[in-house]
């Protein structure tokens, strides 16, 4: 099964993710970090989410970019958190996929969905604050457009959360 959670910042959607991870029961819980460490801001969110999961059984593993090659336990319960730090890795690390941004993280979605039982994935909703922007975030808010949308139709659950109330959009109670 997968699940993807979205919302903007600060909706409670990383708690909704844990919370729904805990549900599927007795597993092992890999917990994929993506937030690279550029800064102390970084850093300091790294440490909260570090405080969330804390006594919840997840082992951390930390990737940036080339999720494909990540091999995982058959039977585990995974949290990828979050789809827009990785794309952003993707676009801009050295090492990442550039301009093949997509493709290469929808490749490594079907990879890890293919070794494990469940897949949780936080991504985040960037797309309605009406600005404009320069051309490099343009292309990011497009590429990671292209990839919410496509793992929505991968996805047996979509849910978005706001102000902490799950709103299902496919599968679950209220879909």
């Amino acid at each position: 099964m997968m699940v993807l959670v979205t919302g903007g910042s600060g909706s409670g959607k990383s708690a909704f993710a844990e919370t729904r991870v805990l549900s599927f029961g007795d597993a092992r819980r890999i917990y994929i970090a993506t937030m690279f460490p550029f800064d102390l801001e970084c850093r300091r969110r790294i440490d909260r989410h570090r405080r969330m999961r804390s006594g919840k059984g997840f082992e951390t593993v930390e990737r940036y970019t080339n999720l494909k090659d990540l091999v995982l336990p058959k039977d585990s319960v995974v949290l990828l958190e979050c789809m827009s730090n990785l794309a952003a890795n993707e676009m801009f690390q050295d090492g990442g996929a550039h301009e093949k941004t997509v493709d290469e993280i929808l490749s490594g979605v079907r990879e890890v969905l293919s070794q494990v039982k469940h897949l949780v994935i936080v991504t985040n909703e960037i797309f309605s604050d009406g600005e404009l922007y320069e051309e490099e975030t343009r292309t990011y808010q497009k590429y990671l457009g292209e990839i919410n949308q496509a793992l929505a139709v991968m996805a047996d659950e979509v849910v978005e959360v706001v102000y902490g109330i799950p709103v299902y959009h496919k599968g679950g109670a209220d879909a």
